[in-house]
């Protein structure tokens, strides 16, 4: 995939990227990806387009207690809300790597801002829980586009010495967005409906649409493709029914059997796309070219990411609704508690990508998986009388590990793939990741249903119950942390020097 001459334009200025991603990377890139005095002021328009949209991922966490009430829905449905965003996403973005060949940079960038935009107007003016649902899901198939989008036309522009620095930048739109969400809807939350969470996202989505289609440069050359939609079906009817099965685990109301049969469904169809995908390799298409897969590094990388993730978001919805529900805060003072970790996510991701170039990613992931841990190990101790100001620290600890882990771990995964593998590798990191994410939300309040459940028919009283559940709900995360600490112990520094792992996929 080689990139358009008319890469070059300098003349933009945006507050949101550093002046280091307009700077052309020191000599030729290899490959298909060669271009000539690449420019990388092209990527703020990505990045731009990719935060607004990633913010709304989590963006609901902090309403899901009022949206109970208001909806008389229970927290296993509200947290559908987070959930079907992620599986949208999951289903989605294996058919972008075929999407994105046939339309340039530009009409992707207009295709995505515009069917999130529609759904986010069906969401701010939603009637009901289930038409609000269908927003959230409209919103996600438009944001399933941009991540590949973005991560693909990094790796293919920016030279490797430059990866490190210039994805500590984009990691504020992969990884400080989500975090942001639960302290942007807390401020808003608090002077006004939760419609506004949509409403004032809508015209900040629309102009960065306009502009951006109207600025933004082509990269890379379209082509014609095909789509296997068998692949497409088996991933849909793989991935929805696993996460819903998790999530029903443990429930009070239902047949038994249905959660099992559920799960069963969704792995047996997870089975068949997989099967797919090796026979495309053979004589077609795949839609997720799992060659990638025998690149070491890239899947160390996938595993630790999606368990990472798995974490992440599974305590972010926790730690609102104990805030709230038991220790009764506001929306806006939960919000409030939440940002500093947010910011310190953000602030750190550019400092995060310099100490990545200049000492590769050991002293970086191990460190930060170790910190994810002690914080999700700090969270299971919360009590029906914790001050939140012991939150706190936890929670900046939580953050300021995941920027750590996060901008090393997406340069050494994407960056031992071969370039023909980009667009296959950025769509299974971000599939998984938010099936994994996804998944988490459902088990994590699957487990802590449990447990409350458990509790109040030994005689416990409420309140008392649902910490006990919420400190269940966070033992799992720290659980998955462990596995995480696991993985980076094995992951490497650095890649060989100007070149992608060895493996059958590079030759």
């Amino acid at each position: 995939m080689s990139a358009s001459p008319e890469t070059s334009s300098p003349e933009i200025s945006s507050p949101e990227i550093s002046p280091e991603m307009t700077t052309p990377a020191a000599g030729p890139q290899t490959g298909e990806a060669a271009i000539a005095s690449p420019d990388y002021s092209v990527l703020k328009w990505l990045v731009m387009g990719t935060f607004i949209v990633i913010l709304n991922e989590t963006i609901m966490v902090n309403a899901i207690p009022r949206l109970m009430v208001e909806f008389s829905v229970g927290p296993r449905t509200a947290q559908w809300l987070t959930s079907a965003f992620m599986l949208t996403m999951a289903v989605v973005i294996p058919v972008t790597g075929w999407f994105l060949q046939r339309v340039t940079t530009r009409q992707a960038l207009a295709t995505a801002m515009t069917v999130f935009c529609a759904g986010t107007l069906l969401c701010a003016v939603a009637p009901t829980f289930a038409i609000l649902l269908v927003g959230r899901v409209i919103q996600a198939a438009g944001t399933a586009v941009m991540m590949p989008l973005l991560m693909t036309t990094l790796m293919t522009i920016v030279h490797e010495r430059d990866r490190g620095r210039i994805m500590g930048n984009v990691t504020l739109a992969m990884s400080v967005a989500p975090a942001l969400g639960p302290a942007v809807s807390g401020v808003i939350l608090h002077v006004a409906s939760w419609r506004w969470m949509f409403g004032v996202v809508l015209p900040i989505a629309i102009a960065i649409t306009v502009v951006g289609v109207r600025r933004l440069v082509n990269v890379g050359e379209t082509r014609a493709g095909t789509v296997d939609w068998l692949s497409v079906v088996l991933s849909a009817f793989g991935f929805g029914p696993l996460v819903y099965g998790l999530s029903r685990l443990g429930g009070s109301t239902g047949a038994a059997y249905v959660p099992w049969l559920s799960i069963a469904v969704g792995a047996a169809a997870i089975t068949l796309f997989v099967l797919r995908q090796l026979q495309l390799q053979r004589g077609g298409t795949p839609l997720l070219d799992l060659r990638a897969l025998t690149h070491r590094t890239f899947t160390l990388a996938l595993a630790l990411m999606s368990i990472a993730f798995m974490a992440m978001l599974g305590s972010m919805i926790l730690l609102p609704l104990y805030l709230q529900e038991v220790r009764g805060l506001s929306e806006l003072q939960t919000g409030l508690l939440v940002m500093p970790g947010g910011l310190a996510m953000g602030l750190l991701g550019p400092r995060v990508g310099r100490l990545f170039d200049l000492y590769g990613g050991r002293p970086l992931i191990l460190p930060g998986a170790v910190g994810v841990l002690v914080s999700l190990a700090l969270l299971t101790q919360v009590g029906v009388d914790t001050s939140v100001w012991s939150i706190l620290p936890a929670h900046v600890l939580l953050m300021v590990s995941l920027a750590a882990v996060f901008t090393p771990v997406f340069t050494l995964g994407l960056g031992a793939l071969p370039p023909e593998l980009y667009s296959h590798g950025s769509s299974l990191l971000g599939t998984l990741q938010q099936v994994a994410a996804a998944t988490g939300t459902a088990v994590i309040i699957a487990v802590m249903a449990a447990r409350e459940t458990g509790l109040l028919d030994d005689g416990v009283n409420a309140l008392e119950a649902q910490v006990g559940g919420m400190q269940w709900g966070f033992g799992v995360g720290a659980i998955l942390a462990v596995v995480v600490v696991a993985i980076a112990v094995v992951m490497p520094g650095r890649l060989p020097e100007g070149s992608a792992e060895a493996g059958p996929a590079a030759h």
